[in-house]
Order: C-alpha cells, then sequence, then structure tokens
C-alpha cells in the first residue's frame, strides 16, 4: 500500500509548504483556480450558473464543494489495484484551503467517518486558511435574482430521477435540478433531454437547471492508470446541490430520488462486498451528510421519499404514468453504456448490469411494454454466459433468490451487510420490505432466463 497526499491549491500565492502527515506518502498537489481567476474543474461553471439566476452561495458552501471535488480527483484517479494492499482500500490525504479551517477540523471526524464508509479507503483531512488573495470566491452576481424554486432536486438523467422530478412537478414543487457530468456526451444529453422533456411537459413551472461538468484530467496523478470503481461520486453530487441549496436560502429540500433497493444495496453475493457494492444513497450514509450539513451551519437537508418503494413501484405510481412510459426510453440507468462501442455500437444501455436488470424489471412491473434500446434486447433469446459479465449479474440475483426462498428470514439480517442501519430502527421492516419485494420484482423478470457457464 502506497499513501497519497493532495494538496489542493488556490492560485500562484498560495505557496506554504505542507508536509503529509503520512510518512512515505506520494504528494500530488491540484491548482484550484483556473486561467480566468475562478474555482477551476467545473466547480465555477455551477457558481457562474447560480450567479446568472441572481443566486449566491456561502463561502462555506463553496468549501464544501471544493472538498468534494478534491474527493473525486483522489477517488477517479488514485488506482486500487496498484496503491493498495487488497486491491481496494487506499490511504488518502486531503490538504484544503477554507475560509474557516477551525469550522472543518472540528467536522473532520465526522468526514473521515462519511468517506471511509462511502468509497471503502482510509481518509485523513487537514485545513487550513486560504490565502487572504482569495478569501472570497463566490462573487456577488450582478443580476436580480430570477429564481424562487421551493427545493432541490438531483438530476442524473436515469429513470428514478426522471420520476423524482415528474412526482415534484405534478404536486406543485417547484425544484431546482441540480446534475454533474464528466463524459462529454452521454451523461449530459440525457440529463438536458430530460429536463427539456419537463419544460415541455409542464410549461406553466419556471425550470433550472445547473448542470457542471466536474472532473479532472487523466494524468491529475502521474504514473496512475485511474479508477472506475467511482464509488465517492454522490459526495460530489451532494456537495454540488447544498451549494445550491444554499444559494437559494432558507431551510431547503434536497431530493434524492432512489428506489431502496439500489439504495440499500444489499450483497447480492460474496463477490459483490467491494467493488461491486455502492453505498452512495444508503441510509447510514445520508444520515452523515445531514449531519454534516448541520455542523457546517447550512439549512439543507437530503430526502429520499422513495427508499421504501422498489423502482417498479416508483414506475407504477408515479403521478404522470403516460409521460413518464412516453419518455422513460430517453433515460440512461445502465453503470456503464460505453461498453456497447466495444460491440460497434453508440453508448445504450448493456441490459444486463445490475442497475439494467432493475430498470428491465420495473418496466415490466409498472407497465410492461419496454421500449428501451439494449444491447442484449431479450435476455430470454439465449444462454448467457456466467463466465462472462453479460451472466454473471443474473446469476447473482437469481442465486440471491434462490437463497432467499430456501430462509426466508435471512432478510432481517441482509439488509444490514451493507452497513448500519442504526439511524433507522422504526424502518426496519420497511428497508425489509423493501429488499424481498425488490428482488422478487427483479425474479419475475428472471423468470425464464438461463445463466450458466459456457
Amino acid at each position: 500500500m502506497r499513501p497519497h497526499s493532495l494538496v489542493c491549491r488556490l492560485g500562484a500565492s498560495d505557496i506554504e509548504t505542507l508536509p503529509p502527515s503520512r510518512p512515505g506518502s506520494r504528494i500530488t498537489e491540484i491548482s484550484f483556480i483556473d486561467g480566468y481567476e475562478r474555482l477551476g474543474f467545473g466547480l465555477g461553471q455551477a457558481i457562474d450558473q447560480l450567479s446568472q439566476l441572481g443566486l449566491r452561495p456561502s463561502e462555506v458552501a463553496v468549501d464544501l464543494c471544493l472538498l468534494a471535488a478534491a474527493v473525486t480527483a483522489a477517488d477517479t484517479r488514485i488506482s486500487r489495484t496498484t496503491e493498495s494492499q487488497n486491491a481496494w482500500t487506499r490511504e488518502i490525504e486531503l490538504l484544503l484551503p477554507v475560509a474557516d479551517p477551525t469550522l472543518w477540523n472540528t467536522l473532520t471526524p465526522l468526514l473521515v467517518t462519511t468517506l471511509n464508509f462511502l468509497t471503502g479507503d482510509r481518509w485523513a483531512l487537514s485545513f487550513r486558511e486560504r490565502v487572504p488573495q482569495l478569501s472570497t470566491l463566490a462573487s456577488a452576481p450582478e443580476k436580480l435574482r430570477t429564481a424562487n424554486p421551493t427545493s432541490v432536486c438531483l438530476l442524473s438523467g436515469g429513470l428514478d430521477s426522471f420520476i423524482g422530478a415528474i412526482d415534484l412537478l405534478s404536486g406543485q414543487e417547484h425544484p431546482m435540478f441540480v446534475s454533474h457530468y464528466w463524459d462529454t456526451n452521454s451523461t449530459s444529453t440525457y440529463q438536458k433531454y430530460c429536463v427539456a422533456a419537463l419544460k415541455k411537459r409542464f410549461p406553466a413551472a419556471a425550470i433550472h437547471h445547473i448542470q457542471a461538468r466536474v472532473g479532472f484530467p487523466s494524468d491529475t496523478v502521474s504514473d496512475q492508470a485511474g479508477e472506475n470503481t467511482l464509488r465517492g461520486r454522490s459526495f460530489l453530487f451532494f456537495g454540488l446541490a447544498a451549494l445550491t441549496a444554499d444559494a437559494i436560502g432558507g431551510n431547503v429540500t434536497i431530493h434524492v430520488p432512489e428506489n431502496g433497493l439500489i439504495s440499500l444495496n444489499v450483497p447480492l453475493d460474496s463477490l459483490r462486498l467491494g467493488a461491486l457494492s455502492t453505498r452512495t444513497t444508503h441510509p447510514f450514509y445520508m444520515t452523515r451528510v445531514n449531519e454534516l450539513l448541520q455542523g457546517l451551519g447550512l439549512s439543507s437537508q437530503l430526502s429520499n421519499s422513495y427508499g421504501h418503494r422498489t423502482k417498479g413501484q416508483m414506475a407504477k405510481e408515479c403521478a404522470d404514468l403516460t409521460f413518464l412510459r412516453k419518455e422513460a426510453k430517453h433515460t440512461m440507468s445502465c453503470s456503464s453504456p460505453g461498453k456497447a462501442r466495444f460491440a460497434g455500437e453508440q453508448p445504450k444501455h448493456c441490459g444486463y448490469c445490475v442497475p439494467c436488470l432493475i430498470r428491465r424489471a420495473a418496466i415490466l412491473e409498472g407497465w410492461g411494454v419496454d421500449d428501451t434500446l439494449y444491447l442484449i434486447p431479450d435476455l430470454c433469446a439465449r444462454v448467457l454466459n456466467t463466465n462472462k459479465a453479460e451472466g454473471q449479474h443474473a446469476r447473482s440475483f437469481q442465486l440471491a433468490l434462490a437463497r432467499l426462498t430456501t430462509k426466508p428470514g435471512r432478510a432481517k439480517l441482509d439488509i444490514h451487510r451493507p452497513g448500519p442501519l442504526t439511524d433507522h430502527l422504526n424502518e426496519l421492516s420497511a428497508y425489509e420490505s423493501v429488499y424481498v419485494e425488490g428482488l422478487r420484482e427483479v425474479g419475475r423478470l428472471l423468470a425464464s432466463v438461463r445463466a450458466e457457464p459456457l
């Protein structure tokens, strides 16, 4: 295991010597001020979009986004394969300049707990004073305020967030949508399409969309191949949402639309405890982020109103099912749509990864006819090879369902495997139910699917 220390710099005058806390740590310096004297790597883009609406976040909210971006840099550019002893757990230190180091240092234990749980790494954090020349990173907007949303809603371009947006707008909410992406076209295209469709369907609503391309070049950490597990991505998503909510002002709810099965993400088999089990919206993690927001003095709070519902229930109970059925094919749920290029096709749903299987099951449950384009259009057309990715996840679901059928009582224990639910003891039966019903939902999709080693 080789520890890494990422030193975040704000401009040419930020030159203080910062020795890493871990002996032998490999140091990478990242300058977060771009050529326009604003925050780079997409953060300034988000602040500028808010400014265009006459909105200005606090410096504390900006610092939260700076931290989230640094987490993203480390998470995506430090390889788990080469930089850890077990091909998973890395040792990462972040050294950041902030407006109020005392505040952030007080919250360091909470931050370490939150990040360790989210990514499975060992994090260390060190905060220092910003250079005087950059004591303010969110300049006052030059325009009058033109947006008065009632909430913030994450919009990933996926089916869950699209359903969440429809339900909010149908319920006379006026959310401001927040998105981020890194790839140049695919994700951004789906996000923009969803917003355009929502504007057309709800013409009376004042719909605003903050969309930022946040990411880091492949050579940010030298001699590293990068990392594609991307377990820290939701911390960036939440940071951008908190930035937006803070700029709006007041007690703003940040809606995180995510079905309960994927939110809990109980491992289907022993191989899914690490690389294949994300915790991006797990209840324990979201509770810690809410404690962080409160500790920072930010009045927004994360809320997932679908945590006790399966994706199929979300689809079936959508406030505008006709509209959803028409537009669902334009949302993206696949974990890696780019792999279609290996088959000589444009990016699309693979049809066989865990998110795709849950999506297909949800649409079958919701309205029965799925016009989404999949790399494997018919799962029953042939035997899926479990020695390849095409059959591994289907087989994992089938095995999980078989175990549940043999020992139905194990569900009470299984829901605790991804992480503690001690903050939600009065919701344990609801979590057990969404886990069981979610698996059964996928089971109906896979009833006639054959997945075997070939």
